[in-house]
């Protein structure tokens, strides 16, 4: 699963993208980068926190400049960590209508999961992640007695994703400004032109709108009580909207390429002037 790329040379991003310039000589000014440094903390330590983000994002491009979705999700294997707990949760207490044995079944899966990573030695975040997930879930499910309850964690856990997404868009540092901008090799210089930041600021919405879509959906459902539609269109609107989400917020942040000078001269009403 790969969407197309802006067309940026590419090539690995590296911990010396975004360094801070060089120290100054006595009585030298720095120069201006038409960033305010108000009340903003050391470049290197963004530098190093948006690098970690865009590691743990798992967003990459292959040597032909594409991202992929697919690995960003973990694999095949990341996405069935991801699922089957949910919808092995769903389809046996739709059938049986026992509340129990849908959270043990659906503890097992996840346990399972972690128990094939950890033999195998393979990295465990993703599967303990998503272990920790069930389990408060289920924990929550167990101490109401409503199988509805199995999603209400998810609720706040995508009201919290929305919080700080929206508040890194009013701190003029969006979040998909810093992972994308790892990802399109740009580090943090795209906080340098206003452009690069409203773009990746309508980006950082694209993603708060996903997640309030949910909420949207999600919370009537519970409200009334159906449980099957609930976990229904928690599958649907998990990873399938968050990677139509995702590759719309790509898409609505791609650079746009610059217009020659002569092309400009020859068209001055050419649609691909720079904005003013």
């Amino acid at each position: 699963m790969t969407i197309p790329d802006d067309g940026l040379p590419h090539k690995p991003a590296g911990p010396h993208d975004s360094q801070a310039p060089p120290a100054l000589s006595s009585g030298q000014r720095p120069p201006d980068t038409g960033v305010a440094d108000a009340h903003v903390p050391d470049a290197s330590t963004f530098a190093s926190v948006a690098q970690e983000m865009a590691a743990k994002s798992g967003l990459t491009r292959n040597d032909n400049g594409q991202i992929d979705l697919l690995k960003a999700a973990g694999g095949w294997r990341g996405i069935s960590e991801s699922v089957l707990p949910g919808l092995l949760f769903v389809v046996v207490f739709t059938i049986t209508r026992e509340l129990n044995v849908s959270l043990v079944l659906s503890l097992v899966v996840a346990l399972v999961f972690t128990g094939a990573r950890l033999l195998k030695k393979e990295p465990l975040s993703q599967a303990i992640a998503g272990l920790i997930g069930v389990g408060i879930s289920a924990l929550i499910s167990r101490s109401t007695g409503q199988a509805k309850d199995y999603y209400l964690a998810g609720f706040f856990t995508n009201a919290g994703y929305m919080a700080a997404m929206v508040i890194s868009i009013l701190v003029k540092w969006p979040i998909m400004g810093v992972v994308f901008g790892y990802v399109r090799n740009e580090g943090l210089r795209w906080r340098q032109d206003s452009r690069r930041v409203r773009a990746y600021r309508v980006a950082t919405w694209m993603l708060v709108a996903v997640m309030g879509l949910r909420l949207v959906v999600q919370i009537p459902l519970y409200v009334t009580d159906q449980v099957a539609a609930l976990g229904s269109t928690r599958l649907i609107m998990g990873l399938p909207l968050y990677a139509l989400g995702l590759w719309l917020a790509w898409l609505l942040s791609r650079p746009v390429p610059a217009v020659p000078a002569k092309d400009l001269a020859a068209d001055p009403a050419s649609p691909g002037t720079a904005e003013p």
